[in-house]
């Protein structure tokens, strides 16, 4: 099959898929909508806050997002996207994935000699891309926001002592701290005031953002509230330990820095090399991985695929090896 008709294979079946979808969708009035995405227990979670539709009811995406609700992958894509805080339904960010794909497979084909072999590269390449970017957001974010626990627990400490409740101190939180603290603190009150308890809406708050120094606010919060006690000691002495633990994460990402960097260059200086030397002679490294002798399987397995293999396996043991060096638990 032509890579230019596999391409637009890809490419319809994406756009008849969608249509599909968007005829058997529902009509369940938008208000019931909403409210279940802020109170319904299992799906709290994830709270789009720029979901809209016409007169006419749910969109396309919203349609295909029930239609695909009861997969099993639907539920761990739509908490990554929440934790990454990215405004893509779980069905548009299924088609920018496909997109991607073609798009890195086109890539590969057109800008590589018309390589059928590094088209396959550009697919699986496109096709990563957009989980990575995902990944690298939502790290970024749980980062922001542990850097900001510490001050938020300072103005939660006083809110307290001069009088809050417990809610009123995060509503304070809410509207004078940036985000992502003051955007999270904001849909637990959210959640709250439509009829979750605050333990609830504190368990979907920690879905959202899944970090070690949260969960122990939390359990604080959890306890005082069946137990009692001074809460606002106990929020103190975790804004301590809190402080300094993101004081000594950072003195370590200081003195690990060159070992990150050199992670980085051993990972991809080799395919940089790689792609230049291609560009620059392809019939030449193309040797590495054609069907021409010498043969490990005769006129099945050539040897340079076994080179090509070692190589890709030495550099994932070199990078991964030296991640575990520098990645220092504190």
């Amino acid at each position: 099959m032509s890579p230019l008709v596999l391409i637009g294979l890809i490419a319809g079946l994406l756009m008849l898929g969608a249509g599909v979808a968007f005829i058997a969708g529902g009509s369940r009035p938008k208000v019931d909508e909403r409210l279940e995405e802020f109170v319904a227990s299992d799906l709290a979670y994830d709270v789009p806050e720029d979901v809209s539709s016409g007169p006419g009811g749910p969109d396309m995406a919203d349609r295909l997002d029930k239609a695909l609700s009861g997969q099993s992958f639907f539920e761990p894509l739509r908490e990554r996207l929440a934790r990454a805080d990215v405004k893509l339904r779980v069905v548009e960010y299924m088609i920018v994935i496909g997109l991607s794909a073609v798009g890195g497979a086109a890539a590969g084909y057109f800008f590589f000699n018309k390589n059928q072999i590094l088209m396959l590269v550009g697919a699986l390449v496109g096709l990563r891309a957009p989980g990575m970017y995902v990944k690298s957001a939502a790290a970024k974010r749980i980062n922001k926001f542990n850097n900001q626990l510490g001050d938020t627990l300072n103005l939660w400490v006083n809110a307290l002592r001069s009088g809050y409740s417990v809610l009123q101190g995060m509503e304070t939180i809410a509207t004078e701290l940036p985000p992502p603290v003051s955007r999270e603190f904001e849909r637990v009150v959210q959640e709250v005031r439509l009829g979750l308890s605050v333990e609830q809406a504190l368990a979907n708050m920690f879905r959202r953002v899944p970090s070690e120094d949260l969960d122990l606010v939390i359990t604080a919060v959890n306890i005082q509230r069946e137990v009692g006690g001074n809460l606002a000691e106990v929020l103190d002495v975790i804004s301590f330990t809190i402080r300094e633990r993101v004081r000594i994460q950072g003195e370590i990402r200081t003195l690990t820095a060159q070992g990150r960097i050199s992670a980085w260059i051993i990972s991809l200086l080799p395919i940089a090399l790689g792609l230049l030397l291609y560009s620059i002679n392809p019939e030449y490294v193309s040797e590495l991985w054609i069907k021409e002798d010498p043969f490990i399987i005769p006129g099945v397995f050539p040897c340079g695929w076994i080179v090509l293999g070692i190589g890709g396996f030495m550099i994932a043991m070199g990078a991964f090896a030296i991640s575990k060096i520098v990645d220092v638990e504190v």
